[in-house]
């Protein structure tokens, strides 16, 4: 189902669908869609059981496409529960730490960036919380700022949906690190899910990751 419809009680002429299974319930949405011609901004999302075709439908990430949902085709509809699977399209790339929750001796999350086109460093998103050893690791590579930092005076925000910042520590942009993201993007271009890291890259300079915008993984 649509964004734009999330959230309706499937009802067909007056009649509650809820406890039909999905094939029937799909089935009355698809139908409605034909009937009705409705269109833009409402949209029905592509459906199907055939394995090839879905897995074509993951070639659409560069188009924005997050991953796919499975929902049994006899299954109910159960107002508060998530009764469907979830895969999401993960990448792997590069990003600088630019910024760190904790401190510099015990980072707990880190603050990735990327440089656009104009050597301006962007934020791009947070990272989920580091394991202990990860932690270490980071920390002794971590250094202050040199000079004055390109975040200095910025504020993040702690979550989606909340007003609560973040209590950042800003580092020297100089440590890549390997993270694991998926393709969602939030309105103002970072990753829209905490990215995963996998490990630092010594081996890579800061000029070397790519830039804002530059390949499919990037906001």
């Amino acid at each position: 189902m649509a964004g734009a419809l999330r959230g309706v009680r499937p009802r067909a002429r007056g009649r509650d669908l809820t406890g039909r299974p999905y094939e029937r319930r799909r089935a009355a949405l698809e139908a409605l869609f034909a009937d009705r011609g409705l269109s833009a901004p409402l949209t029905l999302c592509p459906s199907t059981t055939d394995p090839v075709e879905a897995g074509g439908w993951l070639e659409w990430t560069a188009a924005g496409l997050e991953g796919l949902c499975f929902k049994r085709l006899d299954g109910p509809y159960v107002a508060g529960t998530r009764l469907w699977r979830k895969y999401k399209v993960r990448a792997t790339t590069e990003a600088v730490v630019s910024a760190v929750t904790g401190s510099l001796a015990a980072p707990r999350t880190v603050l990735p960036g990327r440089y656009d086109t104009a050597s301006r460093l962007q934020y791009t998103g947070r990272s989920t919380t580091l394991s202990q050893a990860a932690g270490r690791a980071l920390a002794d590579e971590l250094t202050p700022p040199k000079g004055a930092h390109p975040w200095q005076g910025w504020t993040f925000s702690a979550g989606w949906g909340t007003q609560r910042t973040l209590e950042v520590v800003l580092v020297e942009p100089e440590v890549v690190t390997e993270i694991a993201v998926d393709v969602a993007r939030n309105s103002a271009g970072t990753w829209r899910h905490p990215v995963r890291p996998h490990r630092i890259r010594p081996d890579v300079d800061a000029a070397r990751v790519p830039l804002s915008g530059e390949d499919p993984a990037s906001p």
